[in-house]
């Protein structure tokens, strides 16, 4: 599967992905990823123009992607152009493959859930996230490019580069050979929300800490239901 990101930070995911598990997965090719930075599509502003028009060839164009929303009110929206050049750049990476899913991030969408994640891993093959910022992308991009419009949760944060974190960590393990193996993906098998391991007694401050004794009788039907139980 192929990630493919629109974000204006790029930088901000490499050190989450390319760790622990993710990183082997990419060892692996099991996953990749591909980012896409609005700003690469954006033209220079009339005052870049003109310092460049006036020799100062020395100067990075300033290169702008947000500006105040039609309305009025507080903030910046990013604008439409820049993003949907860069969607369109990373559909084209796609080959127009029929297993492409836009995914537009939004504090209003739809809850982001495990069913959702393994839904995706199954059917698609490359995932398109788009990622918002400030007070958000011209709402213009979603009519051009329809997809689903999903939230990890009933808060706000600056960014979509953290909720598309989530969903790649998510999506990513129900990849079978991502996880080494496939049992670990606790959805698919019996696990408690408590977890334990050597040694049995843990001592802290002349207290003893035991590990439940049903964990170490050998007795998996009944260790079954003590985890159904989740104590």
């Amino acid at each position: 599967m192929t990630f493919h990101i629109i974000t204006l930070f790029p930088e901000s995911f490499t050190s989450y992905l390319n760790e622990s598990i993710l990183a082997r997965a990419q060892e692996k090719k099991l996953i990749k990823f591909k980012f896409y930075n609005p700003r690469d599509f954006a033209k220079p502003t009339q005052l870049s123009r003109k310092r460049m028009k006036a020799g100062e060839a020395d100067l990075k164009p300033y290169l702008r992607v947000d500006d105040k929303p039609y309305g009025g009110g507080p903030g910046m929206v990013i604008q439409a152009e820049p993003v949907v050049k860069a969607i369109a750049k990373a559909i084209a990476a796609t080959k127009n493959s029929k297993k492409t899913k836009i995914i537009h991030l939004s504090p209003s969408g739809e809850k982001f859930t495990n069913t959702y994640a393994e839904k995706t891993a199954k059917k698609y093959e490359h995932i398109i996230i788009v990622c918002g910022r400030y007070e958000g992308i011209d709402a213009r991009v979603k009519k051009i490019f329809k997809g689903d419009e999903i939230s990890i949760g009933d808060y706000v944060l600056t960014g979509g580069e953290l909720p598309a974190m989530v969903m790649i960590d998510s999506v990513s393990r129900q990849i079978e050979g991502v996880l080494g193996n496939f049992n670990s993906v606790e959805e698919k098998r019996i696990a408690s929300n408590d977890s334990y391991t050597r040694p049995e007694i843990f001592e802290y401050k002349n207290k003893k800490y035991r590990v439940p004794k049903i964990l170490t009788s050998g007795n998996h039907k009944a260790i079954d239901e003590w985890r159904k139980g989740g104590k």
